[in-house]
């Protein structure tokens, strides 16, 4: 019987605990600085250009059809 219980409790243990570790981050944990140091600059994004697809190689007709036809 102890063997069903085990598995069956791990979730709740496992919620519990995280539970536990949200409230002593809340509660305990020293908070931090209501002033920022310093706001970073924001860089200006440029969007680079598109990269541009190769060109397919060029096709000849005239082998197309030699190979077509055998």
């Amino acid at each position: 019987m102890y063997a069903l219980i085990v598995p069956a409790s791990t979730p709740f243990v496992l919620l519990a605990t995280v539970m536990a570790l949200s409230w002593w981050e809340d509660h305990i944990l020293p908070t931090p600085p209501t002033e920022p140091a310093e706001a970073p600059a924001e860089a200006q994004f440029t969007p680079a250009a598109p990269a541009r697809l190769p060109q397919l190689p060029h096709v000849d007709s005239s082998l197309t059809r030699e190979v077509a036809g055998r």
